[in-house]
């Protein structure tokens, strides 16, 4: 069985969507990723509206990252994904009443874990703790977890390796992917998915966001 972790193209930088996130994602339409998603922020709600209609017209899967640690805002963004027709809501802290909306509309439901501050976001906590606030969220009903792997202050190899291989839930290592050696780590520790967001609009990986997406994926399935 094919395990190797699956991309999802962010069309942002600095945990923000890009103002030309339409055009940058019609640049790179025909790659071969699967999955697109993009930040809560600052497109208006027609603008995100209409850009995940063009996504999925175009056969993609739709994610919703939105990078709000309260109850308010993660229901706001859960509304959001909702009317927008997601596949995933990732980010938010874990809510019973995000998961509801979550359920109601058929999204699956991927919160953070661990302490978290900022925008951009800093992940702390201890591993095992973040481990055990994992099982808990599983038992309500969640679907996977954000994880801010390399955001995180502590030892990031080691919480993506025991997190990814621990947890019994679809794990996305997301944030500041942004090099071949962390690709390999991503590789050893084999979460579900990784994103990539601005290390494409730093060209970290090539030059065009398209062909830097086809050698992430090619250089994951070696």
């Amino acid at each position: 069985m094919d395990t190797k972790p699956i991309l999802i193209v962010m069309l942002t930088q600095n945990d923000r969507t890009v103002m030309n996130a339409y055009d940058v994602f019609e640049q790179c339409r025909n790659s071969t990723a699967e999955f697109y998603g993009f930040k809560e922020e600052p497109l208006s709600f027609h603008e995100m509206k209409e850009l995940f209609a063009y996504i999925k017209k175009c056969g993609k899967k739709t994610v919703l990252e939105v990078v709000a640690y309260g109850e308010e805002e993660g229901i706001a963004g859960a509304r959001t994904a909702a009317e927008c027709g997601c596949d995933i809501l990732m980010g938010t802290m874990y809510f019973d009443s995000v998961r509801d909306i979550c359920r109601e509309n058929g999204i699956k439901y991927m919160p953070y874990i661990g302490n978290i501050t900022d925008r951009p976001s800093v992940l702390n906590g201890n591993i095992d703790d973040m481990i055990r606030e994992a099982e808990i969220c599983i038992e309500k009903g969640v679907d996977g977890f954000d994880l801010l792997g390399y955001r995180y202050t502590g030892d990031a190899v080691m919480l993506n390796s025991r997190f990814s291989n621990e947890v019994n839930a679809s794990v996305c290592i997301a944030g500041s992917v942004n090099s071949y050696e962390r690709l390999d780590e991503i590789k050893a520790a084999s979460p579900w998915a990784f994103t990539i967001g601005g290390a494409f609009f730093d060209h970290r990986f090539g030059d065009s966001i398209s062909e830097q997406i086809d050698n992430v994926i090619e250089y994951i399935k070696r």
